[in-house]
């Protein structure tokens, strides 16, 4: 358990985050499809990365870890999978999961995916459903639409799928980086909205980085022809959006300013729209093509449709809890089916510490009032940790449970966020 202090003034602090998950798990495919040694720098070392190695290290496919410099070099195959069988474990990264079950229709044998006990409760039946339609022979162990997978592979056909857009934009990104290597042009249909656009816009400009083109008709199909390959490519990963959050809310919670370096306005990265409702709600932001400063200010409470970035809402749950007025988000039911059900968990979470919030199927509401001293669970989930640990930079008396859960995407943040104060450590019990 690890206790957070409150900052005694206004801090006014450069923070460089790690590289982006979300691009450092895409670059390791795209990179072990690709033919020859790519090199990805800046790459993100945590929980989350390491299963996505040592996965495709286990398939075959050399993949060398720099941790000290935060670089990869992988070795790719040209869209081989040089193993014939595989009992993969991930652990509970989503990534990994739904990238590497759509990657191993590529090969030549049978493959398991598995992980920790929430992962065989999150729904992947979709994303399978698209990668029959496209002549894979998937299936949920269990036959219930959650992992294992296992996937019994001879070549990708490719063709047609229609596939529902409200649950994971993973689903897409899986079938689209896979695509180039079926025997046929793939088109992606889109049933219904496409949730979380702007992770699928990543997908398709790292292709792009990678030497292989999508057609993207307005997010309602996407189009990959066969026969494009990627090539091996020197790829440096950008900052991570959802990590740059938790100081970005750090100076709007504090009244303090935080700059974050390594990522800017040029950025696809959805959740890097999160400083735009900072600004609705008070906050100053400035931003240039390597650098977004956000200065705290008074807060007001905002409605707000948080669909194309849920990784932050728990970010923002944190923010609330100091603004003037309710806060309402909504169309963020996909929240459901993380690493935890962040909709009740951040309901349940902010009713410990005394305040009032209710929840609804599509996201909840905070009534702000101070925060009372609170021992905050994490349901093993690491955006739980980050952002409640945020509420403990003005509140007294605020533990946070289970601190090591961290590790899946961001392992020194306690340390960094400590950095915001200028003491050396918090107080560990």
């Amino acid at each position: 358990m690890i206790e957070i202090k409150p900052v005694t003034g206004t801090p006014d602090a450069i923070v460089k985050v790690p590289g982006s998950k979300s691009y450092t798990n895409r670059a390791l495919v795209t990179a072990a499809l690709a033919n020859g040694a790519s090199t990805i720098t800046n790459a993100l070392f945590s929980d989350d990365t390491k299963y996505m190695a040592s996965s495709l290290t286990a398939l075959g496919i050399s993949v060398e870890g720099y941790q000290d410099v935060n670089r990869y070099v992988v070795h790719g195959k040209g869209g081989a999978i040089p193993a014939q069988q595989a009992n993969l474990f991930i652990g509970n990264a989503g990534t990994a999961m739904r990238f590497l079950t759509a990657m191993l229709s590529l090969g030549n044998g049978v493959y398991e995916i598995d992980g920790v006990t929430r992962m065989r409760q999150r729904p992947i039946l979709d994303l399978l459903d698209g990668l029959r339609q496209l002549g894979a022979d998937v299936v949920s162990k269990n036959n219930d639409g959650c992992p294992p997978v296992i996937i019994r592979a001879n070549g990708l056909l490719g063709g047609q799928a229609v596939v529902k857009g409200d649950l994971s934009s993973q689903y897409f990104s899986a079938l689209l980086m896979t695509a180039p290597y079926a025997k046929k042009d793939v088109v992606i249909e889109v049933n219904g909205n496409l949730v979380s656009k702007r992770y699928v816009a990543m997908t398709v400009a790292l292709m792009r980085e990678f030497g292989v083109q999508v057609e993207n008709h307005d997010y309602k199909r996407f189009i990959v022809k066969s026969r494009q390959r990627y090539k091996a490519t020197n790829y440096e990963v950008e900052g991570d959006a959802s990590a740059a959050s938790y100081f970005f809310a750090a100076a709007a919670i504090t009244g303090g300013k935080v700059r974050v370096v390594g990522i800017g306005s040029d950025s696809l990265q959805g959740d890097i729209h999160f400083v735009d409702v900072l600004k609705s709600m008070g906050c100053r932001v400035t931003m240039e093509g390597n650098w977004i400063e956000v200065q705290g200010n008074t807060l007001h409470g905002v409605d707000i449709d948080m669909g194309d970035m849920p990784d932050v809402v728990q970010t923002l749950s944190a923010v609330a809890v100091f603004a003037r007025g309710k806060t309402r988000v909504r169309n963020v039911k996909n929240m459901r089916i993380k690493e935890t059900d962040r909709i009740a968990a951040v309901v349940n979470e902010l009713q410990r510490m005394g305040i009032s919030a209710v929840e609804y199927e599509d996201g909840f509401e905070i009534e702000p009032s101070p925060p009372q001293p609170a021992q905050i669970e994490t349901y093993d989930d690491h955006r739980m940790a980050m952002s409640f640990a945020l509420i403990g930079l003005r509140s007294k008396g605020i533990l946070i449970k289970n601190p090591e859960c961290v590790s899946k995407t961001f392992p020194d943040y306690f340390q960094r966020l400590e950095a915001l104060r200028g003491e050396k450590k918090l107080s560990m019990n």
